[in-house]
């Protein structure tokens, strides 16, 4: 899955050529993405369960949709990507927005109740990033190095890392490293877990945390912390830390052009899962819904939400899963 989206987004990024308009510091919306076109007979309501890196997301592409239908209504839950696929088999949810790609277990047992496999679509990408409180002077990781602070395994090959000073840090810095991380039902504990932990176990002492907002929130309050999160969740009182990946001594920033590469090691594509049997129409309110979030307004969201939009070349791939 991860291969066909980076040789997916790099055949984007190399047909992209002018007639860009800016949204957010260095991130462009290219203008060939499609603009939202309203239809008729959109009306009813929405449910979505799953995750809190796309909670957010979720939150505002929902008022700029009701925005077009104000008489519809969308109710979100956020709470870990977990939760999206026993929410779609049990009906109670339209929409499953999950920040890893769903696990071959979660695909049969909705294969089981349906008969067939659920169909995701890529909505946005995102660097999940290592961050650090903004005073820590730390220049760059390596994905060994991450391994060795938050895994009691090291399944990467590094050595156990306890104390910033084990990373060269010394003065008021040679103190022991404070680690902060998600919970079990997260995509993003499961994502880490698998890229950056090469799929070993986490230390006993990850304080972990029912969502990405406090996991930031204890790295901005505690000076000697360190968590992951998606991007997004990035605020002035963290800093995310330059990776770079296993065998190699090149720090690579969180930035998008460094995901649209493919370059930087914990680069992701977020998904929304939903319900279509083959050969049938998907739910009409949910079709619109994902239209709207792969138009040009819907992608817009994601560069002010701290996100990284989907290229032009992405968006027709995944506009065909709803034809």
């Amino acid at each position: 899955m991860r291969n066909r989206w980076t040789m997916a987004t790099a055949m984007a990024l190399a047909l992209l050529g002018g007639g860009t308009i800016g949204v957010a510091e260095t991130v462009q919306l290219h203008s060939s993405l499609p603009m939202y076109q309203p239809v008729g007979g959109v009306a009813g309501n929405l449910s979505s369960v799953g995750s809190d890196t796309l909670n957010n997301l979720m939150t505002y592409w929902a008022e700029g949709f009701a925005k077009h239908y104000p008489n519809i209504k969308i109710q979100i839950e956020g709470k870990g990507s977990g939760t999206a696929p026993p929410a779609l088999i049990s009906g109670t949810a339209q929409l499953g927005p999950m920040s890893r790609p769903m696990k071959a277990s979660e695909m049969d047992a909705f294969e089981k109740k349906y008969g067939y496999k659920p169909t995701a679509i890529g909505v946005a990408l995102d660097a999940l990033a290592v961050f650090v409180n903004k005073d820590n002077p730390i220049q760059a990781l390596n994905i060994a190095q991450v391994d060795g602070i938050f895994s009691s395994t090291r399944a990467c090959g590094g050595s156990n890392i306890g104390r910033w000073d084990q990373l060269g840090l010394t003065g008021e810095w040679a103190r022991p490293i404070s680690l902060y991380g998600r919970n079990s039902a997260s995509g993003t504990y499961g994502y880490f877990k698998e890229h950056a932990l090469c799929k070993g176990d986490y230390k006993g002492s990850v304080k972990e945390q029912p969502g990405s907002a406090t996991v930031v929130e204890g790295v901005t309050n505690d000076r000697f912390g360190v968590g992951y999160s998606g991007i997004g969740y990035k605020t002035a009182g963290v800093r995310a830390v330059p990776l770079s990946a296993l065998g190699s001594t090149k720090p690579i920033e969180a930035a998008a052009d460094n995901v649209y590469e493919g370059t930087y090691p914990l680069s992701r594509h977020l998904y929304i899962y939903v319900n279509r049997a083959p050969s049938k129409p998907l739910d009409p309110l949910a079709e619109q819904f994902l239209r709207y979030v792969l138009s040009q307004e819907g992608q817009d969201v994601v560069v002010k939400d701290g996100y990284v939009p989907l290229l032009p070349e992405i968006v027709q791939v995944e506009l065909k899963r709803l034809e």
